[in-house]
């Protein structure tokens, strides 16, 4: 078996793109202010290691030297559900940055997202804090944030999406989301250019989960409004950032 390759910097075309737009995304929302410990949240499908891959490229060279720690949650039904373990390390291993790993208990019979979410979340936010970061970076990206605006929306009458960074009171952790002016077609893409675009969720509840509704819904929406999913994105960061002034 041959030895994967992983892509590196300097980039090119989407690649630089990509990089640039991480960098206005960190600096519009001081993401990395004060941070020297760095936890990424990482899968193993291509947004989290997209993530991963730039993030790497980009501290040290504009931004300070952080340090950088995978986190990843394993488990018959986690998010990482059938990623080759294997893989993950050579990928860490590749760019010097250690591999923590986290069981997650899910069964098939108890299994739905929201509890599912959370423990997940506590398993990331534990592992973070174990190695002294109190920062830790999702791999979520603009459609991430259109969606969930207008599931916020139709749900629950709130007009609220992904914050680019929020800190959680209660875990004493601080979110952030580097890639959310990003699109998941563009980060599909760089996977695929680089080879490490993987299959995931083969989560049985996550196929009919409301989220891939509303994913179904905006490319139903963008028939009629071909800008529909960047829009309401945008709309969400605006409101997001209108409501945190006047805080």
């Amino acid at each position: 078996m041959a030895t994967p390759t992983f892509p590196r910097p300097p980039w090119s075309g989407l690649g630089k793109r990509l990089e640039s737009t991480i960098r206005k995304a960190l600096f519009d929302y001081s993401m990395l202010e004060g941070v020297e410990k760095l936890g990424v949240a990482l899968s193993g499908g291509k947004d989290s290691l997209a993530l991963l891959f730039l993030l790497k490229a980009i501290v040290g060279h504009g931004f300070p030297n952080i340090e950088l720690y995978a986190l990843h949650v394993s488990g018959e039904f986690s998010c990482g559900a059938g990623v080759n373990i294997n893989y993950l390390n050579l990928v860490c291993n590749e760019l010097s940055i250690p591999l923590l790993i986290r069981e997650s208990k899910q069964k098939l019979e108890t299994l739905e997202c929201y509890s599912c979410s959370r423990e997940r979340r506590r398993l990331l936010f534990e592992a973070c804090k174990s190695v002294g970061a109190t920062t830790l970076a999702f791999g979520h990206h603009r459609d991430d944030n259109a969606q969930t605006v207008l599931m916020n929306m139709l749900h629950k009458g709130e007009f609220a999406g992904n914050l680019p960074k929020l800190h959680m009171h209660d875990y004493g952790v601080t979110i952030i989301r580097p890639l959310i002016y990003i699109s998941e077609e563009d980060l599909r893409t760089f996977a695929q250019q680089h080879g490490f675009m993987r299959v995931m969720c083969r989560c049985p509840v996550g196929q009919t989960s409301m989220r891939r509704q509303v994913a179904d819904l905006i490319t139903e929406l963008e028939n009629l409004f071909p800008n529909a999913r960047e829009n309401i994105a945008r709309a969400g960061l605006l409101y997001g950032s209108d409501k945190a002034k006047s805080k």
